[in-house]
């Protein structure tokens, strides 16, 4: 039987806008214990994803480059999430078999993948849900315990 990210990709879904600080985003990430952000435009169409590496890598390089906070000419500058996450993230849809969803989160080493509607014409970035490497697992450690009880 072949699988589809249909069958296992979550809908409830937590977003972030572009103009969103990295600290609003990381929060957001926090409060509902997700490693990655899908990132929408004004028009509600998927334009990036911010991970937590992305929020590591952009506050660490922040960080160093940073004058001293205590420095009389020092200001707050707050960095958003256009500037930290990765833009035009690779896509599948839910008919996608999760086979081949597999392949490319481990030919390209990424935890996730957004879903969208169609990968072209209307709805190309239209997100409908989000597979990870989590839900992978879920649904590995449930045909297992099905083929235990069999």
């Amino acid at each position: 039987m072949q699988h589809t990210v249909g069958e296992i990709m979550r809908t409830q879904l937590w977003t972030v806008d572009t103009e969103a600080s990295l600290v609003e985003a990381q929060a957001l990430m926090e409060e509902h214990g997700v490693r990655r952000l899908p990132v929408l435009d004004e028009a509600g169409e998927l334009v990036g994803i911010l991970s937590w590496g992305d929020v590591r890598e952009a506050t660490s390089v922040e960080a160093a480059q940073a004058p001293s906070p205590y420095a009389p000419e020092a200001e707050e500058e707050w960095l958003t999430v256009w500037e930290a996450m990765s833009r035009d993230p690779l896509v599948v849809t839910p008919e996608t078999s999760l086979a081949d969803a597999v392949e490319l989160m481990l030919s390209r080493k990424i935890g996730g993948l957004p879903v969208v509607r169609a990968l072209s014409g209307p709805g190309r970035r239209q997100l409908v849900g989000i597979v990870t490497d989590t839900d992978i697992f879920r649904l590995v450690l449930k045909l297992w315990r099905a083929e235990e009880q069999a």
